[in-house]
């Protein structure tokens, strides 16, 4: 029902594709795996240190990687799908100018209360629209150029 016709589909398809393209799932392990390996070397660090001390110093490691880093990139990363997908989906025929209809239609059928961004793996569905909007000038270029070869 969010999709609403092929255009729609085409958008969370190419959406998918752009962040498999991206290699998006490889960066988050990658990410991860530091991420681990910073956590163990204060933990290392630490262990001369009373529990409480490495508690506290693991606990604001641990909220300062995820909200300093991990999100950030996060977001970031859905960004580029979105841009690559715009680009994407115009190369497969169908107009990028679908793409902020079908994420308004999306962030109506979410409803409620968001996260704050800066707490969220997506960026909020207005700074995400808002993007896309300003891309498509972009994508365009790629769905007129197939056009005019037909």
């Amino acid at each position: 029902p969010v999709a609403g016709d092929e255009a729609g589909l085409a958008v969370v398809m190419v959406h998918e594709i752009a962040h498999a393209v991206a290699k998006h799932g490889n960066e988050r392990m990658s990410q991860a795996l530091v991420t681990q390996l910073g956590g163990t070397a204060l933990s290392v660090a630490l262990e001369s240190y009373p529990e409480q001390t490495q508690a506290l110093w693991m606990a604001a490691f641990g909220a300062g990687a995820q909200v300093g880093v991990l999100l950030p990139y996060s977001r970031l990363q859905e960004s580029e799908a979105d841009r690559l997908g715009l680009i994407f989906m115009a190369m497969a025929g169908f107009d990028p100018n679908e793409a902020p209809r079908f994420w308004s239609r999306m962030a109506a059928e979410k409803g409620g209360a968001a996260p704050p961004e800066f707490l969220s793996t997506h960026p909020s569905d207005k700074s995400r629209i808002e993007k896309i909007k300003g891309e498509i000038p972009e994508a365009m270029k790629y769905y007129e150029r197939d056009r005019s070869r037909q």
